[in-house]
């Protein structure tokens, strides 16, 4: 299992411990590139793929990301096949 695979089910099995540079080091391996930062949101877009994530670390939890967030990539990767599917 490489770290891609790691990091996905990282997230997956604990969205609650998931730090902000996981989020954004899982976000670039699947695909999306990041496009530009307004203030803390880091913004990323995946080329072939329609619309746009939007991510920014929890104020609350110094290095983590935001569970909603890291929920939301988890189901982008899952409703896409980006990890295990053709996609990748």
């Amino acid at each position: 299992m490489g770290r891609k695979e790691r990091l996905y089910q990282k997230a997956k099995n604990s969205p609650t411990n998931f730090r902000f540079s996981e989020l954004c080091s899982l976000a670039e391996m699947v695909g999306l590139v990041f496009r530009r930062q307004s203030g803390s949101h880091q913004i990323y877009k995946h080329p072939d793929l329609p619309g746009i994530m939007n991510f920014q670390p929890d104020k609350r939890d110094k290095g983590k990301a935001k569970i909603k967030q890291t929920k939301d990539l988890i189901n982008f990767i899952d409703e896409h096949k980006l990890i295990g599917g053709r996609n990748v």
